[in-house]
């Protein structure tokens, strides 16, 4: 919601308001109709404000996908810090967390991966995207302590995250609606569905 009225904010907080009007006026507007003016006017600042704190729209759009990197990561820890200890169960539940957060914000999180607004070389994008990278590599890797072969755990990577990406893909889209039917499942039959979903690829049991 756009907001009409002066908002008092301490000058190091400006930066944060700024976010959240971009965040907002991505998820409303979209990637195309996005601007500095558009998301000043939302935090209600001047519309040089913007430009002052992240320099042009590719500076504050930087931020922004770093700034959801980081939610990515809280959005996979909670789910991690609900899940059982064993390495099969906390894999899942950082599939699960990835979900979530796709759900809860798929502007955003269109915005970090598919989007070549951002500048990926931007120091807290790359910070933060390489840090939920490296999440996922810990978790699948865990899966197999064994595996010497450099490229086996490799692929074994990457496949994983192919198909948890796809999957928040297909489920934001609303494509994945039709054959998983999620919207009229409990959440506990959702995660399952999820689960196996995610096991499959490493023939792990459930």
């Amino acid at each position: 919601m756009a907001m009409t009225e002066k908002q008092p904010y301490h000058k190091g907080d400006l930066p944060v308001l700024l976010l959240q009007a971009a965040e907002q006026e991505l998820a409303e507007n979209g990637l195309e109709r996005f601007s500095l003016r558009a998301a000043a006017k939302r935090a209600n600042v001047s519309h040089a404000a913007p430009a002052h704190h992240f320099k042009d729209m590719t500076g504050l759009l930087s931020a922004l996908a770093a700034d959801g990197y980081r939610r990515l990561i809280t959005a996979q820890e909670k789910r991690q810090a609900q899940a059982g200890s064993g390495k099969v169960e906390q894999f899942v539940a950082l599939g699960l967390g990835y979900i979530d957060f796709a759900e809860a914000h798929p502007a955003l999180f269109q915005l970090m991966f598919a989007s070549e607004k951002p500048n990926r070389h931007h120091p807290g994008f790359a910070k933060t995207s390489l840090a939920a990278f490296a999440k996922l590599q810990d978790a699948v890797f865990a899966l197999y302590p064994d595996e010497a072969d450099a490229d086996r755990r490799t692929t074994l990577l990457m496949t994983s995250w192919s198909v948890v990406h796809g999957l928040a893909e297909l489920i934001i889209s609303g494509r994945a609606e039709g054959p998983l039917q999620l919207s009229s499942r409990t959440p506990d039959e959702r995660d399952a569905m999820i689960r196996a979903i995610l096991l499959r690829v490493h023939e792990v049991k459930s």
